[in-house]
């Protein structure tokens, strides 16, 4: 027999290797796992306390019954044999003592009146002999105990559990007190292993229902909980394309009915918010397009006053009192002003109602940056590096606008020479102005393309409207270009304007090619977005 002090161990053998983390995404997955989990930690730990319980329960049992049986016979039969016994004495009271009710084998060890060990076998277990019995044991039946007042008896009774080829055994052993013979017992397990065994099958396959149950129980959950969310999740999306009227239907007073009323107010209310934002938009457009046509009329007017005006000044010398050219030539300034601004605020005015539209053509661009250049008296001023023959199909009139804006304002803001250059890139055409001037400051550089953005709070005015530089690159976007600015590492400004070779599917995607009725603004402005 092996000696395993304890008696029967639980299965627990643990496997070796390694798990790969896993990544839940899906709430549901999470859901259902965390409901396995719990069920399965609740199954497992009841089963283990059941069968824990049950386990002392049934072994307890019948160790008393065995020990109280095997006590008895010692003290009838083995304690009725002479001090000095026969072997065939021993061997005697051995099988008298195994025919008991609880059927164990018995091993007698006693000494003869020659003092020769004598033992006596009940043959119960074949092999069942001293060298069977644990040494622990044997050492404490024979120790003998000192008496005093808590301990009566010299010897006493001990028993072990042990394991032999996986059967288990009660071993115990005892002496006769005054003496006599050493008795030893062994007493097959089998049949209440054979119980457990049978109770732990039984728990496994309860904990495997019991798993089995939360996962449908976590996915019916599951189910229950994640469609008023996923209801939500799609009432979200739908507001975030703009579906303002999307509401959730309300059921029920929990926790998720509560968030479909908190989010039925919350998109009633930026429903409302973004009506009221749209409608003074609208108004503000409105008004601003409105004003400006007002304006034309008697901008008209006053302009061919100051046309007049100017004339006399530039051809009639003395005509007109000194003490009143100044004034003159101011109110024709600002007259010249005016128009322009009214102008640009035309054209602002149909990029944010979204009316503008392209009229293409296919242009060489050399020659439509030459055009722009001469129609401004700008030839000595701009150095331009563009090869002749290098085509795209763009809008003219917009194109003279962006280049107006941006070589007028290296002009006024970065001085001459200005350089004006023309690249091919795949499909696109890149045109370059660059001026000698002292630079954008860096925290300006952001805020060039804004509406009316002034680089200076000392300086609210300036000869331009503030709106060049923004209208150019709505006329790039409108293109499906872009126009960056920043700063040359020898000096000086670079605005560089990006242009696909050919618009023509932006025009195809808006069905729309319409000529625009309206004269673009043809304005410069400078760095500071004046």
């Amino acid at each position: 027999m092996t000696d395993t002090q304890g008696g029967l161990r639980g299965w627990a053998a643990g496997r070796g290797g390694s798990l790969s983390r896993l990544r839940f995404t899906s709430l549901r997955l999470r859901l259902v796992v965390v409901f396995a989990l719990v069920a399965l930690t609740a199954a497992v730990s009841a089963s283990g306390i059941a069968y824990w319980l049950n386990r002392e329960a049934v072994l307890t049992r019948a160790q008393d019954a065995v020990l109280r049986d095997f006590r008895q016979e010692m003290q009838n039969r083995a304690g009725a044999l002479p001090e000095h016994p026969t072997q065939d004495q021993l061997q005697r009271a051995a099988g008298q003592m195994a025919a008991s009710s609880q059927h164990f084998s018995v091993l007698l060890v006693a000494q003869d009146a020659d003092g020769k060990t004598v033992y006596g076998n009940s043959g119960g277990i074949n092999g069942f002999s001293l060298e069977d019995v644990p040494v622990s044991l044997r050492a404490a039946v024979n120790k003998q105990q000192k008496v005093t007042d808590t301990n009566n008896e010299p010897y006493h009774l001990y028993w072990q559990r042990v394991v032999d080829h996986g059967t288990p055994y009660l071993v115990a052993g005892t002496r006769v007190i005054g003496g006599g013979p050493t008795g030893y017992m062994a007493k097959t397990l089998e049949p209440e292993a054979k119980d457990l065994n049978s109770l732990a099958w039984s728990l496994g396959i309860a904990t495997g229902l019991a798993l089995i149950g939360a996962a449908l129980l976590a996915q019916a959950a599951a189910t229950t909980v994640l469609k008023p969310v996923h209801r939500l999740g799609v009432a979200a999306r739908r507001l975030g394309e703009g579906r303002l009227d999307t509401r959730l239907r309300v059921s029920g007073t929990d926790e998720l009915a509560d968030l479909s009323r908190t989010f039925n107010n919350a998109a009633e209310a930026l429903e409302q918010r973004v009506a009221e934002m749209a409608a003074r938009d609208e108004a503000s457009r409105r008004f601003v397009a409105d004003m400006s046509h007002e304006l034309r009329t008697p901008l008209t007017a006053i302009t061919a006053v100051t046309e007049v005006l100017e004339e006399e000044l530039e051809f009639e010398s003395g005509s007109i009192d000194p003490m009143i050219e100044p004034a003159v030539r101011l109110v024709v300034s600002e007259t010249r002003r005016l128009n322009d601004l009214v102008e640009n605020l035309m054209e602002v005015t149909r990029f944010d109602a979204g009316t503008a539209r392209l009229v293409l053509d296919d242009v060489d661009l050399a020659d439509q940056i030459t055009a722009c250049i001469d129609a401004r008296a700008w030839l000595d001023a701009v150095e331009l590096d563009a090869e002749r023959g290098l085509h795209a199909r763009l809008d003219p009139r917009r194109l003279d606008v962006i280049l107006a804006n941006l070589i007028g304002n290296a002009l006024k803001h970065g001085g001459s020479p200005v350089r004006v250059s023309v690249r091919e890139s795949d499909d696109s055409v890149l045109i370059q102005v660059r001026d000698h001037g002292p630079g954008i400051p860096e925290d300006v550089l952001p805020h060039v393309f804004d509406r009316f953005y002034k680089a200076s709070a000392s300086r609210p005015r300036s000869e331009g409207s503030g709106l060049g530089l923004s209208i150019a690159m709505e006329n790039a976007h409108i293109h499906g270009g872009e126009i960056t600015a920043a700063n040359s590492p020898e000096g000086g400004a670079v605005f560089t304007l990006t242009l696909p070779r050919d618009a023509s599917r932006l025009t195809e995607e808006t069905g729309e090619s319409t000529p625009d009725d309206e004269q673009g603004a043809n304005d410069s402005s400078g760095k500071e977005g004046a």
